[in-house]
């Protein structure tokens, strides 16, 4: 799979999400490449910290790579790696558009509290745009870094289901200091000591629900073909 993390807005943790997903995979075996295509390259911070927390045991190959160039050497790459994770920053660039154009999966994380519907909609322009080079392009959207108090979740998840473009998935990720403990030392969340078992198991059912989407998009495809 090539997985794309991106959007239009920052703030909204595109990185702690490509990042974990990145560890994620690994854990469960996949020779995974984390591709960083963001000019701000959190990504390769995230890489360099894990080498001096593991000793250089990283568990998955990293490299940088931006432009348009972008989707021909991850169409290579993933010729010989299992999966593929872009983090691309959180503007709509040339780097992020080459990704989409050859991904499978476009994972696009919304912080409740940042999401203004212009936002929604510009993601959804670029969605549209990118679709005559990408058509099988499979677009989910979850929520990250939300707060246990308010009505901020429920509104923008009420948003983000009325559009035609994404596929919400109901697997919120919290606004934990757990994922900034983790990121700072390199490591996933899934690693830290103590666990934090709240944490752990929202990315557990982000990657079962992206997972599960996934699936069922290409068996509707297969159904139509």
């Amino acid at each position: 799979m090539i997985y794309t993390i991106g959007g239009i807005k920052g703030g909204s943790g595109k990185t702690t999400i490509a990042t974990n997903l990145t560890v994620y995979l690994s854990k469960l075996g996949r020779d995974v490449i984390l591709v960083d295509a963001d000019d701000q390259e959190s990504a390769t911070d995230f890489t360099s910290f894990r080498h001096q927390s593991l000793n250089g045991e990283l568990g998955y190959t990293a490299v940088k790579i931006t432009g348009s160039e972008l989707n021909a050497n991850v169409a290579r790459l993933a010729k010989k790696y299992d999966d593929v994770v872009i983090d691309t920053g959180g503007r709509d660039t040339v780097s992020q558009r080459s990704a989409l154009s050859v991904s499978h999966a476009y994972l696009i994380p919304f912080a409740p509290r940042s999401l203004d519907i212009w936002t929604l909609r510009k993601v959804e322009n670029l969605i549209a745009e990118m679709s005559p080079f990408n058509p099988g392009l499979i677009c989910l959207t979850f929520i990250n870094k939300a707060d246990p108090r308010g009505t901020y979740k429920e509104d923008t998840a009420d948003l983000l289901r009325e559009s035609s473009y994404v596929e919400f998935i109901d697997t919120p990720i919290g606004n934990r200091i757990s994922f900034a403990n983790a990121a700072a030392s390199g490591l996933g969340v899934i690693e830290i000591k103590p666990t934090d078992e709240k944490a752990v198991a929202e990315m557990t059912e982000l990657y079962n629900g992206i997972t599960n989407a996934l699936e069922s998009n290409n068996n509707k495809k297969k159904i139509t073909t």
